[in-house]
C-alpha cells in the first residue's frame, strides 16, 4: 500500500511538470537569464547591432545595444527576453522570434526591462520640468491622464510635455516618454509613454495628440496601465 501510495504522488508530480514543458517559451527564454552562441551574422543600425547566433538549441537572431562584434566570436547575452513576429523596418525583416537583451561584458544597460520596456535611450537632466497645460477641450497634464485613466480610456487626448526619453524603432514605433511637472514620481504619475511615428530629441518641448490606452500588453514584457498611442507630435 505503501508502494502504491508513493507511485501515485510520483506521478502527480510529474504530471504537472510535463505540462508545464509543453506549453514553455522558447529555449533563449529559459530561467538560466543567458543565452550563449556563437555568431554567425551580425547586422548593425542606428544604435543597436543585431546578431544571428548559433546556440547549442538551433539557431536565433538576438538584438543588443550597438557592439563591435564579429562573425566568429563567442557571446554571451544576459537578461534574455524573446518577442515574437518583431518587425525591424530599418532592416526591412519580421522576425518570428529574436531575443532582446545586453550583451555580457559591455557594461551596458538591459535592451528590453519589464519596466522600461525598450532600449534604453538618453534620458534628460533631472532638473524640475514645469510645462504649462495644452488648451482646447481634450487638453489634460500627464497626471490626470493617469488619475482618469478609466475615464480618458481609447479618448483622444492632447498633452504639452517635455521628452525625457526617446527610444527608436521599437516594434515599428517610436516610443516617448514625456513629463510636464504633474505627477507623483512615486506613484508613476509623473510620466507619461507615447508612441508616435514622429521623431522628437531628448528634451524637445511638445504637444501631442493621441489616444489612451489602458492595460496595454505588447507581449515580451511590454505592459502599461496607460499610455497614449498613435500620436502626433507638435513643437
Amino acid at each position: 500500500m505503501k508502494i502504491l501510495l508513493a507511485l501515485c504522488l510520483s506521478v502527480a508530480v510529474s504530471l504537472p511538470t510535463l505540462a508545464w514543458a509543453a506549453d514553455a517559451p522558447s529555449p533563449s527564454a529559459k530561467a538560466t537569464n543567458v543565452v550563449n552562441g556563437e555568431v554567425l551574422e551580425v547586422k548593425d543600425v542606428d544604435i543597436y547591432t543585431y546578431l544571428r547566433l548559433k546556440t547549442r538549441d538551433g539557431e536565433t537572431w538576438a538584438a543588443v545595444s550597438k557592439a563591435p562584434v564579429r562573425v566568429g566570436a563567442k557571446v554571451t547575452i544576459e537578461n534574455p527576453s524573446v518577442m515574437k513576429d518583431f518587425e525591424s523596418k530599418v532592416l526591412k525583416k519580421t522576425f518570428p522570434t529574436i531575443v532582446f537583451g545586453t550583451l555580457a561584458g559591455t557594461g551596458g544597460k538591459e535592451f528590453a526591462s519589464a519596466h522600461a520596456n525598450a532600449p534604453q535611450a538618453a534620458t534628460a537632466a533631472t532638473a524640475p520640468i514645469k510645462v504649462p497645460k495644452a488648451s482646447g477641450a481634450n487638453a489634460r497634464t500627464v497626471a490626470e491622464v493617469h488619475t482618469k485613466s478609466a475615464e480618458l480610456k481609447d479618448k483622444p487626448v492632447v498633452v504639452a510635455g517635455q521628452v525625457v526619453k526617446f527610444n527608436p524603432a521599437i516594434m515599428g514605433k517610436n516610443w516617448v516618454h514625456l513629463r510636464d511637472g504633474s505627477g507623483d514620481a512615486a506613484k508613476e504619475t509623473n510620466d507619461i509613454l507615447v508612441t508616435t511615428q514622429a521623431q522628437a530629441k531628448v528634451g524637445d518641448v511638445v504637444t501631442v495628440s493621441g489616444v489612451v490606452r489602458t492595460n496595454k500588453d505588447f507581449g515580451a514584457g511590454y505592459t502599461y496601465k496607460v499610455l497614449i498611442e498613435d500620436a502626433t507630435l507638435k513643437p
